[in-house]
């Protein structure tokens, strides 16, 4: 029998919210703006894209409680943000974009995910603790966060061992590192803000 915490209800509506923010709309937007041929959305768009795989890294990384997971957490609902609104060329061409559906939508998911992940940063902010002690993560107050990506498991990877699964985490989020250094002290040197030759 589950242990009783008060806060189990939230972090399952996080887990809920998470899928419809960061997956669901996103995944419509970008079918929306290619199917409108708004490059600089789809661009943008793909760019929300390879930054929120962080996400996907965690959840990989919750199913085989690895203690890196509250950490790439953290990180991730820091990232996105900064994603979607870093871009000046992307910026200025959804402003002078007509008010049309596909902006409203985009504009309205833009400022929702963004006042989502400060809100889930600022919540996630006493769960920090869990990602530097692995008898940390063994405590309940951590494995209600795993619930959720034990159950996914479940549906999707039964038939692997959540080791195996965390490990498949650990090469992705050395991969997503490395890149993001790469792009921070290279690429952004060279292009600034442009979100064009991305």
């Amino acid at each position: 029998m589950q242990e009783e915490i008060w806060f189990r209800p939230l972090v399952w509506m996080d887990y809920r919210l998470a899928v419809l923010f960061t997956v669901i709309v996103p995944l419509i937007l970008i079918f929306w703006a290619a199917f409108q041929k708004t490059d600089a959305l789809v661009r943008l768009l793909i760019i929300y894209w390879r930054v929120s795989s962080l996400l996907a890294i965690t959840v990989f990384l919750m199913i085989g409680a690895a203690p890196l997971a509250f950490v790439s957490s953290f990180f991730a609902r820091i990232l996105i943000p900064i994603s979607l609104w870093f871009w000046i060329d992307v910026n200025e061409e959804i402003d002078d974009m007509s008010p049309r559906p596909l902006k409203l939508a985009l504009t309205g998911w833009r400022w929702a995910i963004t006042i989502y992940c400060i809100l889930g940063t600022l919540a996630f902010t006493p769960f920090l603790q869990c990602g530097f002690s692995q008898g940390m993560v063994k405590k309940t107050f951590c494995q209600v966060w795993m619930e959720a990506p034990w159950l996914l498991r479940e549906y999707l990877f039964k038939g692997y061992k959540p080791n195996f699964l965390s490990f498949i985490g650990i090469v992705a989020l050395i991969i997503y590192v490395v890149y993001l250094v790469y792009f921070a002290l290279i690429r952004l040197g060279k292009q600034g803000r442009s979100a064009m030759q991305l």
